[in-house]
């Protein structure tokens, strides 16, 4: 059967000014050519995906890197008409860029407006200068800020702003501090992550000591409160959004719905089937066959499916994933089900979801519910 359902578009934009010091993702500081050669290339790989996607349409586009914005908008709307040249773009597509405060400027700004970019999330990170240089940021909050309240004059009315905490050093009042003065700006969205240690960035290396894990729990569940008095709605683990201003892109993930990444290191999921390209540019640019199966480690398609969804507020639909799987929610609805008195999990009209606590042991919770699976 054809299908006809609305898919998204990722494009994977690899060059920043500078590597941060916690980033592990596929980044670098490109020159202009490298730069005009990834345009071109995102143009023939789009090219080559048109013919499997004619009749369906692109309701989402998300730029991310890192740093779009480094681009220019000039490239950034280059890149918008090619992909409207080889896709159908929604007249009301949510298309987002991210940008850095340092790299985002009034005519950048104007330029993305006319081009129908309509959502920007701008990584802010922290409200201290001190957490921004131990991060490794370029800018500071006075640029942030600048950067924040240009945008809004330009026009745009859908602004999401990363936090990060549980950062070295950090304090509660710190934290709350960043979180008072990024609420000071009136978002439509914020992201707020804690800070991972990856084991190849130079704070990997480092091994700093950070916030203990009970003490950035209290946080989470402040900030939870925090979020929630100042009128966000929590749709996702790290996700909160005024209402009518979820990330309609990243939902894709957590939904398992279509979407096509281009780019090197992008991935992709349409028609059940997941691929990617390697983290390479080069071999985006030159390769005939950049693109190679992959597979989600350990995680059969109905496994993956709790695991996404448990990390939403709407959390798993019984129907839906029976529709999809066919198999019965029972015995996991099961698992759920115990861990509701602990105050772990919710019953909803249509399944279960983990409530704030849970998002909180969300990895344990999900070990347990696929325990199922050795049972069946």
């Amino acid at each position: 059967m054809k299908n006809n359902a609305p898919f998204g578009l990722y494009i994977h934009v690899p060059f920043c000014a500078s590597k941060c010091r916690y980033c592990d993702f596929y980044s670098f500081a490109g020159d202009t050519a490298q730069m005009e050669h990834f345009v071109q290339a995102i143009d023939r790989q789009a090219e080559r995906f048109a013919p499997m996607l004619a009749g369906r349409t692109a309701d989402t586009v998300y730029f991310g890197g890192g740093t779009p914005s480094l681009l220019g908008g000039e490239r950034l709307s280059k890149l918008l008409q090619m992909l409207s040249n080889r896709f159908s773009i929604a007249p009301h597509a949510e298309i987002t860029v991210e940008c850095n405060p340092d790299s985002m400027d009034t005519d950048l700004l104007h330029v993305l407006r006319k081009a129908r970019v309509n959502r920007l999330s701008i990584g802010v990170q922290s409200a201290h200068d001190a957490e921004l240089r131990l991060l490794g940021r370029r800018h500071t909050f006075a640029q942030a800020c600048t950067a924040v309240r240009n945008a809004q004059q330009t026009g745009f009315d859908n602004i999401s702003v990363d936090l990060m905490y549980g950062l070295p050093g950090q304090s509660e009042q710190m934290l709350f501090q960043s979180v008072d003065a990024l609420l000071a700006l009136h978002p439509q969205h914020l992201s707020c992550y804690s800070l991972k240690l990856e084991p190849g960035t130079p704070m990997g290396q480092e091994q700093p000591v950070l916030p203990d894990d009970d003490a950035q729990a209290d946080w989470y569940l402040s900030l939870c409160e925090r979020l929630t008095q100042a009128g966000y709605l929590h749709y996702e683990i790290s996700n909160w959004a005024k209402p009518g201003f979820y990330s309609r892109h990243n939902s894709r993930y957590w939904t398992l719905s279509d979407y096509l990444g281009l780019g090197p290191g992008a991935h992709s999921y349409l028609n059940g089937k997941r691929f990617a390209y390697r983290p390479s540019l080069t071999d985006f640019c030159d390769c005939p066959q950049p693109v190679q199966e992959e597979l989600v480690a350990g995680f059969a398609p109905h496994a993956e499916y709790i695991m996404l969804r448990l990390r939403t507020a709407d959390g798993i639909d019984r129907l839906d994933f029976e529709s999809r799987f066919g198999r019965s929610f029972a015995p996991y609805a099961a698992r759920l089900a115990a861990l509701r008195a602990p105050g772990l999990t919710l019953e909803t009209a249509d399944g279960w979801r983990l409530t704030e606590r849970g998002f909180l042991v969300s990895n344990s919770i999900i070990t347990d519910v696929l325990s199922v699976d050795e049972m069946i």
